[in-house]
Formats: structure tokens, C-alpha cells, sequence
């Protein structure tokens, strides 16, 4: 008769670092390939998700004005990141298809954090990690409150950014052939 034992995992430590859009150019393959890996299946069937596009919407978010992300590496391998830059008084919040209150759309230099991407590998979701990465990107940040946007089709997602204290503002399509999005807002610092 054979036994079985149970080996208890060594703990693996996530390790976080936060970096601007000057140094982006010295991890940008990284963050395409984990996108590239995460988003496979969508960039398969639908071309708003291919990583040529992706990488374009990368390129202009880090153009903008104070962009700033979130690296979360286990073992020197990147599992996740974090993104998002500054709106500035002139966004005109463009692909807003539902009614907003004035009040949510009035915007000043540091008012909105334009939060883009939170991403982590399979493997660690459900560790806590995209939640560390998201707070520790918005420890970073001067402006009064966060947004960001979930699809439509993803009820869970938008569940847990709920949790994390965001509310529903209005529904987005930011490019005409993207999907809808639940805009969300909620303030930096709860």
C-alpha cells in the first residue's frame, strides 16, 4: 500500500515596483507578452484585441499626461500589472453612450486617474495580487478619484470592482468597434 504525504508549498513573495512612462521602453515587451498570453483567446476571434492594437493604446496612454504603472513579479517572472494616466481638464469623456450627471463629467488637471489595465495571470487570481497592484498604483497617484471601465459581459468583474469601492457612473464604448463598458468611478483615497 502506498502513502501520501502533502509537501507544503514554499511561500512565493510578490514583489512590486512602480515606474513612469520614461522608463517604459525597458519593460514594454514584458507587459505586451502577458497581454498577448492573458488576452488569446479574444485576440483570436475579435482584432480590438489583437497585442498590435493593444500596443497602440499603450503608446498613447503613456503618452498622456502622468502615466504611471504597477509591475507585480514572483520569482523575477512578471505576473500582473497595473496602468493608467492623468485626464486633464480638456477630456471630453468621448464614447459615453448613457446620460451622466454634469457633476461626474466636469474635469480639472487632477480630478481622474484614468485607470487602463489590471491585469494578472491566471494562476494568481484569487490571490489578492490584482487587488495589491491596484492599490499600490493608486498610492501613487495625486488626483481625487479613479476610473475605469469593465465590459459589459463581465457581471464578476464588475462585482469586484464594487468591492473595491467603485460605483457605476455610466456605460462607454471608447472606439466604435469596442466593446461596450460600465464606466466606474470611486475616490483615490477611501
Amino acid at each position: 500500500m502506498s502513502g501520501s504525504s502533502t509537501v507544503a508549498a514554499e511561500p512565493r513573495t510578490l514583489t512590486v515596483s512602480y515606474h513612469t512612462a520614461e522608463t517604459l521602453p525597458s519593460f514594454e515587451p514584458l507587459l505586451l507578452n502577458l497581454y498577448a498570453e492573458i488576452y488569446a483567446a479574444e485576440a483570436a476571434t475579435d482584432p480590438f484585441f489583437s497585442v498590435e492594437r493593444f500596443t497602440d493604446r499603450l503608446r498613447r496612454h503613456a503618452a498622456a499626461s502622468r502615466w504611471g504603472c504597477v509591475l507585480g513579479e514572483v520569482d523575477g517572472a512578471l505576473i500582473g500589472y497595473a496602468y493608467g494616466f492623468a485626464r486633464t481638464a480638456d477630456y471630453g469623456w468621448a464614447g459615453l453612450v448613457s446620460t451622466v450627471s454634469d457633476v461626474d463629467l466636469e474635469e480639472h488637471d487632477t480630478r481622474t486617474f484614468a485607470l487602463c489595465e489590471v491585469m494578472v495571470r491566471q494562476d494568481f487570481r484569487g490571490t489578492g495580487t490584482a487587488r495589491t497592484l491596484h492599490e499600490e498604483l493608486l498610492s501613487h497617484r495625486i488626483e481625487e478619484r479613479s476610473n475605469l471601465l469593465v465590459d459589459e459581459g463581465h457581471p464578476k468583474v464588475l462585482a469586484l470592482y464594487e468591492r473595491w469601492g467603485y460605483s457605476t457612473m455610466g456605460i462607454m464604448q471608447p472606439y466604435p468597434d469596442s466593446p461596450r463598458y460600465v464606466s466606474m468611478l470611486r475616490p483615490i483615497r477611501l
